[in-house]
Order: structure tokens, then sequence, then C-alpha cells
């Protein structure tokens, strides 16, 4: 692995630790040519799955694409960066148990959005705010009529 900062290959791993429920691993490495450290993840790739967007286009699986619209969703909420990590690994394995080569929006927007629910109600209503394009104060009441329902 190459340092970032003085960009050699002269490194040494002093951790490493297992995190989002052992789908990555987090290694703390020191380089011996400049002696400054620097963390590296590794993380099982989603390979090969093309999502099928609202307009019928398709695009590549992008992990980082669904983290920040679940970040957005939790901005300002007590929920931690571990309990985010998790919500996203539980999503690519139930993408990846799916075992098609192609998933549509449709079915990513709905399981993050049961997964929100659990997580946080006021997540949850920002993100399906976004998803299914809410245009007026009723939509957001309608939502939260459902959701108080479900309780």
């Amino acid at each position: 692995m190459k340092c970032p900062y003085c960009h050699e290959d002269n490194d040494r791993v002093v951790d490493t630790r297992m995190n989002d429920e052992g789908f990555v691993i987090r290694r703390r490495r020191y380089c011996l040519s400049c002696g400054r450290r620097f963390t590296t993840y590794e993380r099982v790739e989603v390979v090969n799955i093309r999502v099928i967007k609202r307009d019928g286009t398709r695009v590549p699986f992008d992990r980082d694409k669904l983290r920040k619209g679940i970040e957005r969703a939790c901005w300002k909420r007590p929920v931690r960066e571990s309990q985010i990590s998790s919500l996203v690994a539980e999503l690519e394995t139930r993408i990846e148990s799916e075992g098609l080569g192609e998933i549509n929006t449709q079915y990513i927007g709905e399981q993050v959005m049961l997964l929100l629910r659990d997580l946080d109600e006021v997540a949850y209503v920002r993100f399906a705010s976004v998803y299914r394009k809410f245009g007026s104060i009723d939509d957001f009441a309608q939502e939260l009529r459902r959701l108080k329902k479900a309780k």
C-alpha cells in the first residue's frame, strides 16, 4: 500500500479491526519512510450489479451514493456513524442476496425506508419525502399517519 503522504510503498500494519459486523477490515498503517500513520479499509466489493433508475437508464451500483443519501436523511439526528455503516452493510447484503445482475431503485428505496423506520423515524420521513417526491404538507401528514398507524 502506498503512503498517501510520501507515496512510498514501505509500510507496516500496526492494528487490524473488523467493522460493520465483519464486512469491513480497518487497518492502521505506519509508513516506514516518512513515519506517518494512515488508515485503509478492505471490504467485499459488490461486483457487476447494475441499478435500473426510474427513467430506465442503468448505472453501476454505487455504495457511496447510497451512504450519502442515508447520511443526508440522518443529518443532525442521534444516529451514530456505526449505525449508518451497519445499515449500508445490511442493504448491500440484501441486494447481493437477490442474486440478480440488475436491481431497480424502487427495491433499494423501499429497503432503505424499512431499515430507517426502525432506526430513526425522522430520518425515515426525510428519506421518504425525497424518495416519494412529496409535493405538499398533505403528503408529509399522510406519511406521518401511516407511520403512526404502523406503530
